[in-house]
């Protein structure tokens, strides 16, 4: 019956900590937020900055397999090179032996009989202090930053109470004479052949699903003073190997380059093992250490953990290039294969809402930039048509569809996985923002409809409407530039400036039907004329209402937390002195 209430024990305290890394990870993914989102933005081909940006984020995550995932995604959606890739996988799996160092405080011996500064280091004295703490910022703090960091002292306090279960569990099966003689002959056949104890780290790393958990499990198994360096130094190596389980399925629906990210990571443990593995017992066959013997404690796992990280590192990352293209060797190019659709919105870094609204974010830059390049072509085509730029217009207004409907879902899925308020905020302008520049291109097609049925039925202006309307292409010119830039570039300034124009082209719109009207009376243009050119201002004039929808969501969710666009759009015009003056300028600029 000891028995069994220690085995219990001992899954109720892995069941714990395991959900105490999950919380505590994915909270201090969202607490990390913009932070995380600027650092993975420092993305550099420097083997060493790659490095420094992986150890970073997996220090911060807690979780080496959320960054290679992570890794694999930016790799999938072309975002990052795969030697980029490189430099950050080697980071995470150094990064990763923070979990170790924390748990082992679990195992801190204080003086006997006095209350010492290290007996103060136990968790068992301000455990329950960070839970209380983050308990009370759950309960009373709404939404925000505080509420995620109360979520992470919770986690760690579930986690390393977790820990302190599976080290009272094995600590009981200790006095059971059939558990230590059982487990002392597995750690003898351990010790006698490493190969084995590299596949129980593989096996259980896999099994759980986390490194940091099994060698948790690894270090509360340390308290029954059975666990030699013999023995815990191929579990520690097989654990490292087990942990690439968790990307090798990520990279599964993968292109070449996102698989051979997750290989990279495969081949970087797989080296490493092999290598020190076979140093170790070498020397050791050599010039006995006399340290295989030698029973360990939880620190000593984590001393074993990180070591063996860095000696891998300061090994491999010497020939990181050649690492890259062993993984090349294994993901081959077939030949006279086409180029790979790139996934532009990849999917592995929904895990991460902070980065996948950045990347949301980047790709509607792409729509923008290819809705603005038809809306330009389709302005040039009254001073020269041409058949093919009309049929290009046709596949960016296509291509722009295609990109509306994935950024949609896409935005839809980040808003389930929980965001934190500030990337709530920048989903809604982005949905809102994509519909405006989807529109921009739809008018664009209208545009180049008007040019052919003019070329269609030999039409042409008067000088004066050609005038005219050089004059408004001029202006829906600049203000879909302004609109471009200030999404682009999240400037406020440049926003402010969409208004007043976009009023100007309302003018210049009213004024030119005025004149169309004087003209047709002088029998200077013909009712026909007129259709077409009612059908240009109109697009023109819808163009600069989206530009307006654009720098208004760039504005008003940069300053406010909801998003009442006809309020904002009314104050400024009859409240601001500096829409009046630039209104009067542009004015001005623009006279027909």
């Amino acid at each position: 019956m000891d028995i069994l209430t220690s085995v219990l024990g001992l899954v109720l305290g892995l069941a714990l900590f395991l959900y105490g890394m999950d919380v505590m990870g994915d909270s201090l993914k969202k607490s990390a937020g913009s932070g995380l989102k600027k650092t993975l933005g420092k993305m550099t081909s420097n083997p060493f900055k790659g490095f420094l940006l992986g150890l970073i984020v997996t220090c911060v995550i807690q979780s080496s397999s959320a960054t290679t995932v992570m890794v694999v995604g930016f790799v999938n959606s072309g975002t990052m090179t795969l030697l980029q890739a490189i430099g950050v996988i080697m980071g995470a799996n150094v990064g990763t032996a923070v979990t170790a160092w924390l748990t082992a405080l679990a195992g801190i011996d204080g003086a006997q009989g006095a209350l010492s500064i290290v007996e103060l280091l136990k968790p068992d004295a301000w455990m329950p202090i960070l839970a209380l703490i983050g308990i009370c910022l759950i309960l009373f703090v709404k939404r925000g930053k505080k509420k995620d960091i109360g979520t992470v002292l919770l986690g760690f306090a579930v986690l390393m109470t977790g820990m302190d279960f599976m080290s009272g569990a094995v600590s009981g099966l200790s006095k059971d004479p059939a558990f230590t003689q059982g487990f002392g002959e597995i750690v003898t056949a351990l010790e006698s052949n490493p190969i084995l104890g590299v596949l129980a780290g593989l096996i259980l790393t896999a099994v759980v699903q986390s490194s940091s958990a099994s060698v948790g499990i690894l270090q509360s198994l340390t308290v029954t003073g059975a666990i030699t360096y013999g023995a815990a130094i191929p579990i520690v190596m097989g654990q490292n190997i087990g942990t690439c389980v968790t990307a090798l399925l990520s990279s599964i629906g993968a292109n070449k380059n996102g698989k051979r990210a997750a290989i990279v990571h495969l081949y970087f443990n797989i080296i490493g093992v092999v290598l020190w593995l076979s140093i170790f017992y070498i020397v050791n066959a050599i010039f006995p250490l006399g340290l295989v013997d030698l029973t360990t404690n939880m620190w000593d796992i984590a001393i074993i953990h990180t070591v063996f990280k860095m000696l891998s590192v300061a090994a491999i990352a010497p020939f990181y290039k050649l690492l890259g293209k062993l993984a090349c060797l294994t993901v081959r190019d077939k030949k006279g294969e086409a180029e790979e659709h790139v996934n532009l919105l990849d999917e592995r870094l929904l895990a991460t809402p902070a980065v996948a609204v950045e990347r949301a974010t980047e790709v509607t830059a792409v729509m923008a930039d290819i809705s603005c390049r038809a809306l330009y072509d389709s302005l040039s085509l009254f001073e020269n048509y041409d058949s093919k730029v009309a049929d290009s217009i046709r596949e960016l207004e296509n291509k722009a569809d295609m990109y509306e409907d994935a950024l949609g879902s896409y935005l839809v899925k980040i808003s389930a996985a929980e965001p934190d308020q500030r990337d709530s905020k920048q989903i809604t302008k982005l949905l809102h923002i994509i519909g405006d520049f989807e529109r921009i291109s739809d008018h664009a097609v209208n545009i180049v409809e008007s040019a052919e049925e003019m070329r269609d039925k030999k039409f042409e202006f008067s000088k004066e409407a050609q005038a005219e309307l050089s004059v408004m292409r001029a202006a829906v010119y600049d203000i879909l530039k302004l609109a471009e830039i200030a999404f682009a570039e999240n400037d406020v300034e440049l926003a402010a400036d969409i208004e007043p124009l976009e009023q100007v082209v309302d003018d210049l719109k009213d004024k030119i039907k005025a004149n169309h009207i004087i003209r047709l009376q002088k029998s200077q243009c013909t009712i026909e004329h007129g259709f077409i050119l009612a059908d240009l201002l109109n697009n023109f004039e819808r163009v600069s209402d989206h530009c307006s929808n654009i720098g208004g969501c760039v504005i008003e969710i940069s300053s406010y937390d909801a998003l009442d666009m006809h309020k904002y759009l009314s104050d400024i015009k009859h409240d601001s002195a500096a829409y009046q003056k630039k209104y009067a300028e542009l004015s001005e600029k623009y006279k027909v």
